[in-house]
């Protein structure tokens, strides 16, 4: 109870104060720590649901802790102090040491305080209430005295109900007292928990929604009327906002007030620019179709999709800024801390890299970096795609190391030319005949020539390709054949414009992309 009710206020201080949440600051702590194995297995086996998975065992490891303090207080009512202590130092340390949405040193670790001074309080005044002195020692309770003892110490004349009423009831332990306070510390913890979740935490959806976007100054190209294939079951051309994947290290999502988000363009440049978000929509605005990959997805997995987005290019926030002789790289900073590095030459060579602020016709999604992140075409989105973007630095890469390049992954990583099947599903059941595969295909930056599919081992037979919307879009393929009884691989590769045929060799996502071929096996009876 006395953990619970120190977690609960400790919540909603951060859900007041902007600090960093207990639960949030351990749990980072954990994914920061974590070696890159665990973090690509938790990546391609829970996918979204790793985050509420490690906020659930954060929490499970906090009741055990706290069950074995108050074990142990039964009878060490000091050890037990100390434990709630330890707890409640962890927290401030996750909170002071870790990634933060706080700047202010002394907000960040405010929950952290106030769960340290809750738990502490709540465990000391249970103890109390259970009947511990403050030096932390049982008081004495006297045993009921026998009727012999009774009347020896009387004479004979006393009898054993004359004495047993006060004698049997145990000295210091007050029953009311502890329930009451037990009961308030649960009431105080489950309080909290649920008024920080009522509370806000920044800008609400509405608010985003209400944000006006520009009509960007140069639309996006008119979409060739084949671009999708007409086939159930594949993937739509454009992914909706709620089902673009989501593959970050936050347990929360920030929702940053736009009125008090500032970008910091600085380093080796001649003038330093800060920006605010009235400050991108009054520049010239562009529109893209631009397909994204997550440098975690295996072959054929889904963190891949495309979307229309609408931002500022960065090239021309780089040419206003003044960039200098000898820069190679530029630091991106998210509002959490996140660091990552991206190749100055892919942000200044003619491709659509942005600032983005609206994803399929609306402001940026809470999920997808509102107010502002980077979409930079041909690049996997560890050095590329910075998520609530505040800082911005042009530096060399010989100067710096990011986030993920510090656990392992390549610094530079241009996305894999790469192609999946959508249709048929793994061991779906078609009956014989005329029957129809279908999938996408992507090689951002050189775009989808062609696509070929082998049926079990043979020859490789060209698919038919959807019209091409650009070479940063995926493209969509379609394959009909002929299915005979019986169990049959299909496998495909895509080709790139530049020749480059899709490799079969099997990689791993770690350190720059998964390679190899998707298959799938289809059961035709």
């Amino acid at each position: 109870m006395a953990a619970g009710a120190g977690l609960g206020l400790g919540e909603l201080t951060a859900a007041l104060a902007g600090g960093t949440s207990p639960v949030v600051g351990v749990g980072t702590q954990l994914i920061d720590l974590a070696p890159g194995p665990a973090k690509d297995w938790a990546v391609k086996n829970l996918g979204t649901a790793d985050k509420p998975i490690l906020v659930g065992g954060v929490l499970a490891a906090v009741a055990v802790f706290a069950l074995v303090a108050g074990v142990v207080g039964v009878k060490r009512p000091r050890v037990a102090l100390g434990m709630t202590v330890v707890l409640g130092l962890l927290a401030i340390l996750a909170a002071a040491t870790g990634r933060s949405l706080a700047v202010n040193p002394v907000v960040r670790v405010l929950p952290g305080v106030i769960t340290l001074l809750v738990a502490t309080i709540g465990m000391y005044l249970v103890l109390r209430a259970r009947g511990y002195s403050l030096r932390g020692k049982p008081q004495e309770v006297p045993r009921a005295a026998t009727p012999e003892q009774v009347r020896q110490a009387s004479g004979g004349g006393a009898t054993a109900g004359d004495v047993s009423g006060e004698a049997e009831k145990p000295d210091g332990f007050d029953r009311r007292k502890f329930l009451v306070t037990t009961f308030a510390l649960g009431a105080a913890g489950v309080g909290g928990v649920a008024a920080s979740r009522v509370l806000p935490g920044g800008v609400d959806d509405a608010t985003r929604r209400a944000i006006k976007l520009p009509i960007p100054a140069s639309r996006a190209k008119a979409l060739p009327a084949g671009v999708a294939a007409d086939v159930a079951g594949i993937s739509p051309f454009t992914t909706s906002n709620k089902s673009f994947y989501r593959v970050d290290t936050l347990l929360t999502v920030p929702k940053v007030d736009p009125r008090n988000w500032e970008l910091r363009v600085h380093g080796m440049v001649d003038r330093e620019l800060r920006l605010n978000f009235a400050d991108l929509l009054e520049r010239r605005l562009v529109e893209r179709d631009i397909t994204l990959t997550c440098v975690s997805n295996e072959v054929g997995g889904p963190y891949v999709g495309n979307a229309r987005w609408i931002g500022v290019p960065i090239a021309e926030i780089l040419r206003e800024a003044g960039v200098q002789a000898g820069a190679d790289a530029v630091k991106s900073t998210s509002v959490d801390g996140l660091t990552i590095g991206t190749p100055l030459a892919a942000l200044t060579d003619g491709r659509d890299a942005i600032f983005a602020v609206g994803m399929n016709g609306e402001p940026l999604p809470f999920d997808h970096g509102f107010p502002v992140r980077m979409v930079v075409p041909g690049l996997y989105g560890y050095v590329s795609a910075t998520k609530w973007i505040v800082d911005f630095e042009v530096t060399r890469f010989e100067d710096f190391s990011a986030y993920w390049t510090d656990r392992g992954w390549a610094v530079e990583a241009p996305i894999k030319t790469a192609s999946r099947i959508d249709v048929p599903k793994g061991f779906a059941r078609i009956k014989p005949g005329p029957a129809v595969a279908a999938g996408v295909a992507w090689a951002q930056h050189r775009g989808i020539a062609k696509v070929e599919v082998q049926v079990d081992g043979g020859p490789w037979q060209e698919a038919k390709l959807a019209d091409e919307a650009g070479i940063d879009i995926w493209r969509q393929w379609t394959f009909r054949w002929d299915a005979t009884s019986g169990n049959h691989t299909l496998t495909v590769r895509a080709t790139d414009h530049t020749g480059q045929v899709q490799t079969a060799d099997r990689a791993a996502p770690r350190p720059n992309g998964s390679s190899g071929l998707h298959n799938t096996v289809v059961m035709v009876e």
